[in-house]
């Protein structure tokens, strides 16, 4: 055999390696990008308290930062219920009226009573009346929840129509006037309602207690039951839902009836902190409420979000309108602020949700 059949030995040397191509760079940026996308609430959080902590000795005070989580209480439980409505796909304009509805609802009863057919008044207990509250909430959700799914009406329409009618229903129940003084008397028994929106516990208001109970209790049910298992499957295609044999008119009717009773609940800790009841009682707070689900990063075509990211959105609210008010900011200058917050909440939802498809297609 001649030298030239001889085949040539193997090359023992691996090849070198290759430098990290541009691609993969990009990839690495955008992996980076879509992490502080999808934690800007928190980002944010802590910026507004650096910021209004340098321009205000007074914004990070125990004193002031009790006061500004009280107020974040109040939307923070509204923003609740207003995600489980958002999470299947809806939207429920009502939430404000709700609570104002109950809130004079609830006053009546402290300080008129209950008037019996017979002629005598009956006074209920502040347990009693509380329960009421929630029910009254609950009761209206129900109806936006059959409007929705029996008559076919869209959310939208249907919980603004509602907005009216439960705003109009609280100015009827005192003719627009105000019931000034619900401390009650131990003669009726139904003192202590101030208890839930004035008194503290451990240093911290019961309010702020009470939205932590509530959050708990929406994680729980959102991550830990097949209930809110279906809840993003509602929101995720709702025709798929129906075909995996989930009942959708019932969810959908259940997470409005949440939505009301966590409505309720948030008009009677206002009007606890406020010792009156009005029909005016939390006018507006339902964009708030929104605002904060969005702002968490809850999804309005449903089937994206998280209480815990709704919560931490309605803190954004929160402290960025009292550092506003605590540097002085006016209060038309506050609200463009606040709607352009909104605004670049939904842009960088947008580009959250467009990074992430792109980097799943290169993935795959």
């Amino acid at each position: 055999m001649s030298n030239t059949d001889v085949a040539p030995a193997a090359s023992t040397q691996t090849p070198p390696t290759e430098p990290a191509t541009p691609a993969r760079r990009g990839d690495t940026l955008a992996r980076i990008g879509l992490l502080l996308l999808r934690g800007r609430t928190l980002v944010v959080l802590v910026l507004l308290i650096i910021l209004f902590g340098t321009m205000s000795q007074d914004y990070l005070t125990s004193g002031n930062l009790i006061v500004m989580t009280k107020h974040v209480a109040i939307n923070a439980i509204l923003a609740i219920g207003v995600t489980f409505v958002i999470l299947t796909g809806g939207i429920d304009l009502s939430v404000g009226s709700i609570a104002g509805l109950s809130s004079m609802v609830v006053g009546g009863l402290l300080f008129a009573g209950l008037t019996l057919p017979g002629g005598g008044v009956l006074y209920l207990s502040v347990g009693a009346v509380i329960l009421v509250g929630i029910l009254v909430g609950a009761l209206v959700g129900w109806v936006n929840g059959i409007l929705i799914t029996k008559f076919r009406v869209a959310p939208f329409i249907a919980t603004l129509g509602m907005l009216y009618v439960a705003r109009g229903v609280a100015q009827l129940r005192s003719n627009g006037g105000t019931f000034p003084d619900l401390a009650g008397s131990p003669e009726r028994g139904n003192e202590g309602f101030h208890v839930i929106g004035v008194d503290s516990w451990l240093g911290i208001p019961v309010a702020v207690w009470i939205m932590v109970v509530v959050a708990v209790i929406a994680v729980v049910v959102t991550t830990k039951t097949p209930f809110g298992r279906r809840i993003y499957a509602v929101g995720g295609n709702d025709r798929a839902a129906v075909l995996a044999g989930i009942r959708v008119p019932r969810i959908t009717i259940a997470v409005y009836v949440i939505s009301g009773a966590c409505a309720a609940l948030a008009g009677m800790l206002l009007t606890s902190e406020l010792g009156a009841a009005y029909p005016d009682t939390a006018t507006t707070y339902e964009l708030n409420a929104i605002a904060a689900a969005v702002l968490g990063g809850t999804a309005l075509s449903g089937g994206r979000g998280t209480i815990v990211g709704t919560v931490m959105g309605a803190f954004v609210i929160g402290f960025l309108a009292d550092g506003l008010v605590l540097v002085g900011v006016s209060t038309f200058w506050q609200s463009v602020v606040k709607g352009a917050v909104i605004i670049l909440a939904i842009v960088l939802e947008q580009a959250q949700q467009r990074l992430q498809t792109a980097l799943s297609q290169r993935t795959a």
